[in-house]
């Protein structure tokens, strides 16, 4: 192989310092910047050809380098060789575990008998070949390994049927490392909610998990951005546990790092948005249909310089190194850190939902998904709420109430009115006055347990029979019955009542209703008058008067004292 031209010069002074100026090589290599070794290697050559610097100074670079670097034939003895299936091997190196040393026997053994290369010429042959393929084809990925994620820069519109607004579909895409088998989907947006579920599409559309997913730095899935040890927010991580995976972002402004998925975004640029440029899309779904489509055909597109499709390596290679996914889909979710109020209660999106009260005042993780709630401390579930959608609203769970607040939210009327019945009829009576005659139920529902309360020291029936006594006397504050209940007062007999007495009908100092009318004309101005009295009323003996006295024109005469 001839020796670069830049290099030339350098060799036909190193022999004219040697040949004509008998320098040594120590010399020779000072001056020149190279190595004794060089300076040797380029004097044999010189003697070995034949050639004295008479003969070199006349000679160009072309020819000194033919003539100093001249191949040796070979051909007749590598011809019959068998050579190596380059495009075998270069497959082969995805798949975990393959080296070109066990290609290289694998090769030696599948000719026995037929001549064949050592294994520098094997690596050699195989190197040249790598070197006419695509940069991005150098890396080595292993079958399985690793499945390169981004976000495509062009966007596709989405028509609102409604309103006629445009929207921006944003187009997520995926390739396998080994086999470059791709997925491509359209989303809303580039949200935690959008990258984690297209992920999860992506692994379902593969049938498999790969051990390592790589995507940028994107805020959406990256908290800490870092060229060493970026550092996953808490959702991200959440969703590499659920798949048993690894998610290792690339290293920030180095995108060759994730070189796989950029010659995918452009290949699905190519293939497929620029073949819907035309077409007019009035739901996200239509969108994701239609883009379904062309990647089948581009998964099935034969390669340009190798054998097959995406299709036929991804059986061959990526599929059998997958492993399974998980029996459930990853329900995407977001973190968020809250504090727990003196009531054991948490605020999220202007909602309260109650924790175990033995958390209040401490901080706790609370996880949303798009219908639950679920609080974590010490990475351990201790609650779990259906999202309220009312602002203001209260999910309280009975088991995360103290003792005391368990007994006070069972204190309901009716509870305290059934309660009172059991012990009889008048304490029931009692509690019913209690409930009814306050501003708001609650607020008698202290002085009703505190009159149950006198059962547990005085027996069901002394309780009755002081509130029948209390019923009767309509004292029916709980402090009445506790004083009947210590004085003993509900052991001894209830009072008669008094009978009625029945006054007289007829009696000088009993006046009926018509005492109290007004005389007749002064209610009828046409009625006749009465005839004068002659004999004066005579005040009664008892009481006060029982007639009034009149004058001689029988008017009332007036009493003035």
């Amino acid at each position: 192989m001839p020796a670069p031209r830049v290099a030339m010069r350098n060799i036909k002074e190193c022999l004219r310092l040697k040949l004509e100026a008998g320098l040594s090589h120590e010399k020779i290599a000072r001056a020149l910047q190279l190595s004794k070794g060089v300076v040797s290697k380029y004097v044999t050559a010189a003697r070995v050809a034949g050639l004295d610097w008479p003969a070199l100074v006349v000679m160009d670079e072309a020819a000194l380098a033919a003539a100093l670097f001249a191949p040796v034939s070979t051909e007749k003895s590598r011809g019959e060789r068998v050579l190596p299936d380059v495009l075998s091997i270069h497959r082969e190196l995805r798949r975990k575990g393959v080296t070109l040393q066990l290609l290289w026997e694998e090769y030696l053994a599948a000719h026995p008998g037929q001549p064949t290369y050592r294994y520098t010429q094997f690596v050699e042959r195989y190197r040249r070949y790598a070197q006419t393929l695509k940069r991005s084809m150098r890396q080595l990925h292993r079958a399985g390994e690793k499945l390169f994620i981004d976000y495509a820069g062009p966007t596709l519109p989405v028509v609102d049927p409604a309103t006629g607004e445009v929207r921006r579909a944003h187009i997520f895409v995926a390739a396998l490392g080994a086999s470059n088998y791709t997925y491509v989907c359209a989303t809303p947006g580039e949200t935690q909610v959008d990258w984690l579920t297209s992920l999860g599409q992506a692994l379902t559309y593969f049938g498999g998990v790969p051990e390592m997913v790589v995507p940028d730095n994107p805020r959406a899935l990256v908290a800490q951005p870092d060229r060493y040890e970026p550092g996953l927010n808490r959702a991200t991580l959440e969703c590499a546990r659920h798949y048993q995976t690894v998610i290792l972002p690339a290293r920030p402004r180095k995108p060759q790092d994730k070189a796989k998925a950029e010659v995918a975004v452009q290949v699905v640029e190519r293939w497929i948005m620029a073949r819907l440029r035309h077409r007019q899309f009035f739901s996200l779904h239509a969108l994701n249909q239609a883009i379904a489509e062309l990647l089948e055909d581009l998964n099935r597109r034969p390669f340009k310089r190798l054998d097959g499709c995406r299709r036929d390596w991804f059986e061959r290679l990526d599929r059998p190194a997958l492993r399974p996914l998980p029996a459930q889909p990853y329900e995407v979710a977001s973190f968020k850190r809250c504090k727990v109020n003196i009531d054991y209660h948490i605020e999220v999106n202007g909602s309260f939902y109650s924790v175990p009260s033995a958390l209040a005042r401490q901080s706790v993780d609370v996880r949303l998904t798009a219908h639950t709630l679920e609080v974590l401390h010490g990475n351990r579930r201790v609650a779990s709420h259906l999202l309220l959608g009312r602002r203001g609203a209260y999910s309280t769970q009975r088991e995360h109430m103290p003792a005391a607040h368990q007994a006070h939210r069972e204190w309901t009327p009716q509870r305290l009115l059934d309660w009172g019945a059991r012990i009889g009829p008048c304490t029931r009576q009692l509690i019913d006055h209690q409930l009814t005659h306050k501003p708001h139920p609650e607020m008698g529902y202290r002085a009703c347990l505190g009159l149950l309360s006198l059962a547990r020291r005085y027996g069901h029936a002394r309780l009755e029979a002081a509130a029948e006594r209390a019923v009767q006397l309509r004292a029916f504050t709980g402090r009445s019955v506790r004083n009947l209940l210590q004085q003993g007062l509900d052991r001894q007999p209830l009072p008669k009542r008094a009978a009625e007495t029945r006054l007289p009908t007829q009696h000088a100092n009993v006046r009926g209703a018509d005492y109290y009318q007004p005389p007749q004309q002064e209610l009828f101005d046409d009625a006749p008058t009465q005839p004068e009295s002659t004999a004066p009323a005579t005040p009664g003996r008892h009481g006060p008067r029982a007639g009034r006295a009149m004058d001689a024109a029988g008017q009332p005469q007036s009493e003035l004292r």
